[in-house]
C-alpha cells in the first residue's frame, strides 16, 4: 500500500510538470473543421474539449469549461458569480448572454457609506454583505437550452466529476490559495481551501465533496434547483444567520437576458462586442473609431508615438464610461451617440502628437442622445464554425472570500462594481457616476469585453481577457496587433501590453518588454509612466482567412492555461 501511494504522488507531480511544459504552449489544427477550446486552467480546456469530441458544439464546449472552472479556479471560475456570452453562429447569427449578477432587495444606494457619508473600507469588496445575486447558473442555461445540442446533466458532468474525484494541485493554485487573507478570515472558506492551515502542495489531489454534492443537484434536478431548490436554501439561511442582504426571494427572481450585440467596423473589419450593463463593448469601439483616424501601421507596433495614442484614446473613452454607463434596464446609455463615427473622429481631432492631454482637462464628451481583477475569460470554436467568447468573475480573487457552508462555492464580490458612492473611485479606482448607483435588481457596470471579430462575415479571432478595466484595452491591443500590425494571434497575446484609464492619470506598461527609451519618450511628451507586472491574461483563438487553420493560444502569462485542439472527425 506504501509503495502504492509513493508510485501515485510521483505520477501526480510528473503529471503537474508535464502539463505545466504543455500549457504555454500554442495549440494548432490544420484546418478550419477543427474546434478548440482555450482557459486560464488546463483541466477545465479539457472538459469543454471532451464535449467537443462527444460531438457538442461550442455553446455546449462553453458550458462544460465554466462550470468545470468552478471546480478548478475559485479565484474566478464560479457558480457563485456572474459574466457574459458572446455568441456567434455558423449560420451568421449572433447573441449575447448577460447573466451579470444583480444587487439583491435589501441593497439601497448607501449601504456602504457610514453616517458622515464615507466608505466603510472593505465592505463593498469582502465579506457576505460584498456579494451580488449571482447568475452563472442562469446564464449558462440560458445560452445551453437555446443554441446548445445537448443534455444540461450531460455538459454538468464533466465539472461534477473534477469536484467529487478530485485533481491535481498545481503550483499556482497552491500559491493562490495559501496567499488570499480574505479565505482565511472566512471559517468555511478556510476550512474548504486552505485545510484550516494545512495548505494544500502542488501536486496533491484537491477533492471538493460539498461542490460535488451542489453540482450533483444542478446536474439532476436542473439549473432551477440553484435558485429555487436546496442550494437557494442554503444560500438564503447563510445569509439570514450571517448579516447577508440576498434572500431566497432574490434567488427566485433572478434572469438572464439575452441581449443584442454592440456591433462596429474596423478597417473593414467587423467586431462583435458586448452591450450595457458591459461598458466593454462600447468603450472598446470608441477607441478603434478614434484610432482609425491615426495610420497605426506605419506607426508601429513598439513605438513611443504607438503607446502615446493608445494612451490618449483610452482616457477620453474611459471618460465617457465614467458619465454614461449603467444597467440599461434602469438608466438611458447614449448607445448610438458614443459610437457615432463622427463623434469619435471629433474626440481624435484634440489629440496632440506631441504633447500629452491631462487627463484633468478632459471631460466626458456630449455624444447625441439617443434612445438605448480577478475574472477569467475562455473562448470556443466548434468544427462547425460556431464560436463562443466568454467571461465570467467574482470580480476580486476569490470574490468575497466567503463560501457558502455546505455548498462548497465562494459567493461573488461585485457590489463594489457598482458607484458605492458615485464620483468616488471603486476598488480598481474607477471613477464612476450616477447612472451606476446601487439599486434593488440593478446590474452592476462591468468591463468585461468579450469580443468576436470578423472578416468577410467569416470569423478570425474570438478574444478576451481578465483584469478589471485593463480587459477593454487587453482586448484592444491583441485585435490592433492582428489587424493593423499584421501579428500572428500568439505573437499578439504575447505582445507587452500597457493601460490608461483616465484617471488616475497615468500610463501603466508591463515591465516586461518596455524599453527605457521608450518610458523616456513617454515621459518627454508629458506622460507619467508606471511599470508594473502583467496586464490581462489573454484567451484567445484565430481563424486563418485564407487557410481555415484554427490556432488556439492560452496567453503566457496565464501560470495555468492551456489550448486545446480537437480534429475533426474525418
Amino acid at each position: 500500500m506504501k509503495f502504492i501511494r509513493s508510485y501515485f504522488a510521483l505520477y501526480s507531480l510528473i503529471s503537474v510538470i508535464l502539463l505545466s511544459v504543455l500549457m504555454r504552449v500554442e495549440t494548432r489544427a490544420d484546418d478550419l473543421r477543427s474546434g478548440v477550446v482555450t482557459s486560464a486552467e488546463f483541466h477545465a480546456s479539457e472538459a469543454g474539449a471532451q464535449i467537443l469530441r462527444n460531438d457538442g458544439n461550442a455553446i455546449d464546449a462553453a458550458v462544460a469549461t465554466a462550470l468545470a472552472l468552478a471546480v478548478t479556479y475559485p479565484a474566478a471560475g464560479n457558480i457563485g458569480g456572474g459574466g457574459f456570452m458572446v455568441i456567434r453562429l455558423a449560420d451568421g447569427r449572433s447573441t449575447t448572454i448577460d447573466y451579470r449578477e444583480v444587487a439583491p432587495e435589501l441593497g439601497g444606494r448607501n449601504m456602504y457609506l457610514d453616517t458622515n457619508g464615507n466608505l466603510i473600507p472593505d465592505l463593498s469588496t469582502h465579506g457576505i454583505k460584498a456579494a451580488g445575486v449571482p447568475g452563472t447558473v442562469a446564464g449558462l442555461a440560458l445560452a445551453l437550452k437555446k443554441y446548445g445540442t445537448m443534455k444540461w446533466a450531460d455538459v454538468v458532468e464533466p465539472a461534477r466529476r473534477l469536484a467529487y474525484e478530485g485533481f491535481l494541485v498545481s503550483k499556482h493554485l497552491a500559491s493562490s490559495l495559501k496567499s488570499d487573507k480574505w479565505l482565511t478570515k472566512d471559517p468555511e472558506s478556510c476550512r474548504v481551501f486552505q485545510r484550516n492551515g494545512n495548505f494544500y502542495r502542488e501536486g496533491e489531489i484537491f477533492k471538493q465533496p460539498e461542490l460535488a454534492a451542489t453540482l450533483k443537484r444542478i446536474k439532476e434536478i436542473g439549473p432551477d434547483e440553484f435558485y429555487r431548490g436546496e442550494t437557494a436554501k442554503q444560500i438564503a439561511r447563510f445569509m439570514k444567520s450571517s448579516g447577508g442582504l440576498i434572500t431566497e426571494k432574490d434567488l427566485s427572481k433572478y434572469r438572464a437576458i439575452e441581449r443584442k450585440p454592440v456591433v462596429g467596423q474596423y478597417r473593414g473589419y467587423t467586431i462583435i462586442t458586448m452591450p450595457p450593463p458591459s461598458s466593454g463593448g462600447i468603450v472598446l469601439l470608441q477607441m478603434l473609431q478614434t484610432l482609425e483616424s491615426f495610420d497605426m501601421t506605419q506607426i508601429g507596433a513598439t513605438s513611443p508615438q504607438h503607446y502615446h495614442l493608445l494612451a490618449e484614446a483610452m482616457r477620453r473613452a474611459f471618460a465617457d464610461r465614467s458619465e454614461y454607463f449603467g444597467d440599461p434596464d434602469y438608466v438611458k446609455v447614449p448607445m448610438k451617440g458614443l459610437l457615432d463615427p463622427a463623434y469619435n473622429k471629433s474626440r481624435a481631432q484634440d489629440i496632440q502628437l506631441t504633447r500629452a492631454t491631462p487627463s484633468s482637462s478632459i471631460k466626458p464628451g456630449e455624444p447625441q442622445p439617443h434612445e438605448s481583477t480577478e475574472t477569467t475569460h475562455f473562448s470556443v470554436v466548434d468544427a462547425h464554425g460556431n464560436a463562443v467568447s466568454n467571461t465570467y468573475t467574482l470580480n476580486f480573487l476569490h470574490g468575497s472570500g466567503v463560501t457558502v457552508p455546505g455548498a462548497g462555492f465562494l459567493l461573488n464580490d461585485e457590489m463594489d462594481d457598482f458607484a458605492a458612492k458615485p464620483g468616488a473611485a471603486n476598488g480598481f479606482g474607477l471613477i464612476q457616476g450616477e447612472k451606476n448607483a446601487i439599486a434593488p435588481h440593478k446590474r452592476p457596470l462591468s468591463s468585461m469585453t468579450p469580443t468576436i471579430v470578423l472578416k468577410n462575415n467569416k470569423p478570425i479571432l474570438v478574444v478576451g481577457s481578465p483584469g478589471g478595466p485593463t480587459i477593454i484595452n487587453s482586448v484592444l491591443q491583441v485585435i490592433l496587433n492582428i489587424v493593423d500590425h499584421k501579428m500572428s494571434v500568439m505573437e499578439a497575446v504575447n505582445a507587452t501590453r500597457m493601460h490608461h484609464q483616465w484617471m488616475p492619470d497615468e500610463i501603466a506598461m508591463e515591465r516586461r518588454g518596455t524599453q527605457t527609451s521608450t518610458v523616456d519618450s513617454l515621459k518627454s511628451l508629458g506622460h507619467t509612466v508606471r511599470l508594473q507586472g502583467t496586464i490581462g491574461d489573454v484567451q484567445a483563438i484565430g481563424v486563418d482567412p485564407i487557410t481555415g487553420a484554427v490556432t488556439g493560444v492560452s496567453d503566457p502569462r496565464s501560470a495555468d492555461g492551456r489550448a486545446v485542439s480537437v480534429p475533426a472527425k474525418r
